[in-house]
């Protein structure tokens, strides 16, 4: 099937049916997607080559997102992943599809944070958190993302953390009643204090009212390791 679509997309291609051959692209690319995923890559590839070409941005950044996908789930090449998520949340920038771009470089920060690329996964929390706390029906996922930022200056600096904790709260007043704001003060003392049990009570409880997911336990993993000679476990 997915060669039957490329030899389509060839005929349309000499045909000069520029939307036509994208199409067949795009066909070959999902049927693929079953059996060869770089071959399905080179025609998703193909076909963003042509939308691009004729101005067509936000169809082209979703096919930059499906090929992520397949970075993602088939080839595991989580680098490849980022940079097809960062070409998607461009074009949707470039299209004022604020909150598409939004998702796509939350995916970046989810996975910079992971390989600890820090600092530019801080810049992507930062960044959304200052896009959704003045929109009245995003506000309340801001709390989230300065959250995620102030994680990730944890792991590379407890005073970076404290500092960032006190800005987040004075760009964002509703993020200083957060029980994420209340557990990271709590976890900043227990750091100072070197007590790995603090530490852990602390995740523990906010753990049994809000599940924290694998991400988040990873990175309080990190950061509770580096609390004096501490090889345990969150709870």
């Amino acid at each position: 099937a997915g060669n039957a679509f490329c030899k389509a997309a060839r005929l349309h291609m000499q045909l000069q049916n520029k939307h036509d051959c994208a199409t067949s692209f795009i066909d070959a690319g999902n049927a693929y997607k079953k059996s060869d995923p770089n071959e399905a890559i080179k025609c998703l590839n193909a076909a963003i080559d042509i939308y691009t070409d004729m101005g067509r941005f936000t169809i082209a950044a979703k096919h930059h997102i499906s090929i992520a996908e397949i970075y993602e789930s088939e080839l595991v090449d989580i680098e490849k992943a980022i940079a097809h998520y960062e070409q998607a949340a461009d074009y949707y920038k470039g299209e004022e599809s604020n909150s598409s771009a939004n998702k796509c470089l939350l995916k970046v920060g989810a996975y910079c944070a992971q390989l600890e690329q820090y600092q530019k996964a801080i810049e992507i929390y930062e960044q959304v958190g200052a896009n959704t706390m003045d929109n009245p029906l995003l506000k309340y996922s801001a709390k989230e993302y300065f959250f995620k930022a102030s994680l990730c200056h944890f792991i590379v600096d407890e005073l970076n953390a404290k500092i960032a904790v006190e800005k987040y709260e004075e760009m964002f007043p509703a993020f200083s009643d957060s029980r994420e704001c209340k557990l990271l003060k709590k976890l900043l003392e227990a750091h100072e204090e070197q007590n790995s049990e603090a530490f852990t009570e602390a995740v523990k409880e906010f753990d049994s009212i809000s599940r924290l997911d694998q991400w988040h336990t990873t990175l309080l993993l990190r950061i509770k390791k580096t609390i004096q000679g501490d090889e345990g476990d969150l709870k």
